[in-house]
């Protein structure tokens, strides 16, 4: 049994390589919040050079809906992976994935939805 803080950080160093992996870089910060059923992960940071060039050059809502297509189009290939990566830490199914990203702020949030709560330890107390 994990602790939600062991649970948590352990999502933020998965999906930080699997970013890396993905992207060629990770977010500049990220934090992961389980709560009950759900599992919140904030990536803020996240957007490419290239990808923000993108967003310049192009008509305002051509960019955006452009990198918003190619992000969605990443997030259903991989998610077969971070759906296993989210078991493998928490010891339960994911039942749904939803994700999204701004291209003003370069956030992207990722919304997994678990099939329970997981079974958590109590952290100690210092």
């Amino acid at each position: 049994m994990k602790t939600s803080g062991e649970i948590e950080a352990a999502i933020c160093l998965e999906m930080s390589r699997f970013m890396q992996d993905c992207l060629g870089r990770g977010p500049k910060e990220i934090h992961a919040y389980l709560i009950d059923g759900l599992l919140l992960v904030r990536l803020q940071g996240v957007l490419t050079t290239a990808e923000r060039h993108l967003i310049k050059t192009l008509r305002a809502d051509k960019g955006r809906d452009l990198l918003k297509q190619v992000r969605i189009q990443l997030m259903e290939t991989a998610r077969p992976i971070l759906e296993s990566m989210v078991k493998q830490i928490t010891g339960i199914q994911v039942l749904s994935l939803h994700h999204d990203i701004s291209t003003v702020t370069g956030e992207e949030v990722i919304l997994f939805t678990l099939a329970e709560s997981p079974i958590l330890r109590s952290a100690k107390k210092r």
